[in-house]
């Protein structure tokens, strides 16, 4: 399977949430639910683990992706990711790559490759 790159440049394709709803899997659902329960001091339930990744317009999408002001900001200028973005290094991108390190180099590889 090709890499599935979100907006903000995390690999979709290997999230948790991704891989449960493509393999529909209710064990990674509860395990991934109580994970990110204590990961981020939040109460998921199993049900929430469903996501076809950032680029999902019709189906099911993970409840936080839904108000990710980075997706938010792709998806209304139209960008398959942040690499591809004009303003690429923004304020809220870059706050995001102090927690998600992965990311950046992940869209410095896209950058690195369009040119």
């Amino acid at each position: 399977m090709e890499r599935m790159i979100s907006i903000c440049g995390m690999v979709c394709s290997e999230c948790p949430a991704y891989k449960a709803t493509r393999d529909n899997d209710d064990a990674q659902r509860r395990a991934t639910a109580e994970q990110w329960s204590k990961q981020f001091g939040s109460d998921i339930k199993p049900e929430d683990i469903n996501c076809w990744g950032c680029l999902n317009t019709e189906g099911d999408l993970f409840n936080y992706c839904r108000i990710c002001e980075i997706r938010k900001c792709g998806m209304a200028k139209g960008l398959e990711n942040c690499a591809h973005c004009d303003e690429y290094g923004c304020e809220k991108l870059t706050k995001f790559f102090g927690m998600a390190s992965e990311a950046k180099k992940n869209l410095e590889e896209i950058r690195a490759s369009r040119k």
